[in-house]
Formats: C-alpha cells, structure tokens, sequence
C-alpha cells in the first residue's frame, strides 16, 4: 500500500471514530450506574468516557484524582455515592453552579443553596443481620461497646465512603479524642473490622458473622441474592434520635469542556425516573422526590424510622482531619 493510501486510511479511521464527548467520574457501584448512563449515552447519541471507583478506594480515590487535576479539569460531571465530599471540593472551588430543574420536589436540605450539588436517591446507615439465628444485635451505637454484641459483629474501617463521612459527623457532634477513644474501646471489646461496607456485608452473609454496620443498598444486596438477613435503623442520634441518611449527590466540574451536555446529564441523574429506577434496583435506595413511588415494602425515612439532620457543610469540613485520624488509627 502507498503512503498515501496508509494516510488516507488512517484519517477516514479517524473520521469515523467519535471521540468521547462527556467525561463522568462516578463512585456509585458500576453495576447500578452504569446502564443509567449507558441509556443517557443511547438518548443523547453521545459517547460518555466513564470512570468508577473500586470498593477499596470508595468515593476517595475519585475525589483525589478530581483535586489532582484542578489546573486542567478532565471530569465534566463527578456523581458521588455520598454528600460530603462532593461539598468538600464546591469548597475547594473545583464544581460550579447548576441547579436541574428535575430536582423540584426533593428537600431542600439535600441540594447546595448555591446550585453547586444535588443530592438524591439515599441510603440508611443500618444494622444488618442473620435471621435464621437468634441475634443480639446493637440498637444504638453505645451497644456496639458490649462485648457480647461486639465479638459476633463486623463493620467496615472508617476509611472511605459512607462509614467515613458517617464517623466525620461523629466527630462534629462530639470530639476526634472521644471518637478514636470510642475506636479503641469497640476493639476491646470485640467487634471486627472489614475492607468496606459490601465486605462486611457478605462476611455475615458467609455465616463469619452474626450482625454488620452498613448501608441499606448493601443490605437490599444480600436479600436480593436470597440471603436470610433483616434490617434495624441504628440510632446514632445524642440530642435527637435517628438513622444517618446519605443521599448520592452530583455536580459540575468547574471548567467542564462539555458544559450543556454535562448539564442534561445531571438533569437526567437526578430525575424521579432515576430515582424510581434506583429504588427498584438490587440496592434499593431510597428516592427523596415526594412524587416517586416507593416499591412494596420499602421503609422511608420520616414515616417508618427517625432520621436525623445532618449538617453536611460541617461535615465536609471534617472530612480531611477525620480521614487522616483514621489513617493513623486503621493502617499500622
């Protein structure tokens, strides 16, 4: 073949590949996201270049890699299967302002005033155990100091993820020495720690333990696989009482190349329709659109069980010193 024949080649091969039009960093499982964004790709005759978090690295490692490239912006959408540290980086100056109109009609509490992120579809921190056996389970996180209750339970390292942002707004209520005090004193006394909420999870579910600290998604996880598990909504509350609720979020990269795509994008996520689609999946997470039908048997939060009210800001302000203490604490 001529040269001039391989040039021609190669730029007709260039012609018709379409590059990646919308860049999308995501932490929620790639199981339950990614055909959400395929089926936004298909609508949208566009090419999404989709990036998921591993388990390990929970929510972190995307945010790390979001701060890494602040000078040059690679993600146009970041969605997060958590809230704090999508509040952490509107912090850092690194998202910018849009407020979906598919949003109205979830609570303001779970949406920036400033348009910079949008929460929807939660989960529940909660206890998850056996139910073919006869349990002791905690009812509230003061029991997870009784060594009976402790030795026959597993709950992920406070790493990454919700069991880090869970244990940031433990500190916010309280105090860093009270909570690593509260760390030692749960080691004492038995209680066993995992790689992450789904590892802590399927360890009950292997029969290696009786009860798990995790997420409703998680939980929904292990019935749908026909495991014989319940749920209880662990009080953390101390003035109130309640369940910690912890909602995806998502928001705009600041500098995002694909800015109006980026933003149908993030109208689409936040939908009812996502949020029905969600709540209908394998992880069951709960929609926060008044307008969204609940599947049979889902508990909601306010109507079933108490939730508290977090003050997210305060806890993303308390993500990095918690994580570093956490650090020190977990990897020796």
């Amino acid at each position: 073949m001529s040269k001039f024949h391989i040039t021609l080649a190669l730029l007709l091969l260039g012609a018709c590949s379409k590059p990646a039009e919308l860049v999308v960093y995501c932490s929620l499982d790639q199981d339950l996201s990614e055909q959400i964004i395929r089926d936004f790709e298909k609508e949208h005759d566009v090419e999404i270049n989709v990036q998921f978090d591993v388990e390990r690295n929970k929510t972190v490692g995307l945010v790390s890699r979001i701060i890494a490239e602040a000078s040059s912006p690679q993600a146009d959408v970041f969605w997060n299967n958590e809230m704090a540290h999508t509040i952490r980086l509107k912090n850092l100056g690194l998202t910018a302002p849009y407020s979906p109109p598919s949003a109205e009609g979830i609570p303001a509490i779970f949406t920036d005033d400033d348009g910079h992120y949008t929460g929807f579809a939660a989960r529940a921190r909660v206890i998850m155990y056996r139910n073919d056996i006869e349990v002791n389970y905690p009812r509230h996180l003061n029991d997870f100091l009784t060594p009976n209750i402790a030795e026959t339970g597993v709950m992920a390292q406070p790493l990454t993820g919700t069991t880090l942002s869970n244990f940031a707004y433990i500190i916010q209520r309280s105090s860093t020495a009270e909570v690593v005090q509260w760390f030692d004193d749960v080691e004492n006394a038995g209680l066993n720690f995992a790689a992450g909420n789904a590892d802590a999870m399927r360890r009950v579910c292997a029969g290696d333990y009786q009860w798990c600290f995790t997420d409703t998604d998680d939980a929904a996880k292990a019935v749908a696989n026909g495991y014989d598990v319940a749920i209880h909504y662990l009080d953390q509350g101390v003035e109130q009482s309640g369940a910690m609720l912890i909602p995806n979020s998502i928001c705009l990269i600041k500098g995002a190349e694909q800015n109006d795509l980026a933003k149908q994008f993030i109208n689409y996520v936040v939908s009812a329709e996502t949020e029905f689609r969600l709540a209908n999946s394998t992880s069951a997470q709960i929609p926060l659109h008044a307008a969204v039908d609940a599947p049979p048997g889902m508990q909601l939060p306010n109507r079933d069980y108490p939730v508290l009210d977090i003050p997210w800001a305060e806890v993303a302000a308390e993500l990095d010193s918690a994580a570093s203490t956490f650090q020190q604490l977990f990897v020796r």
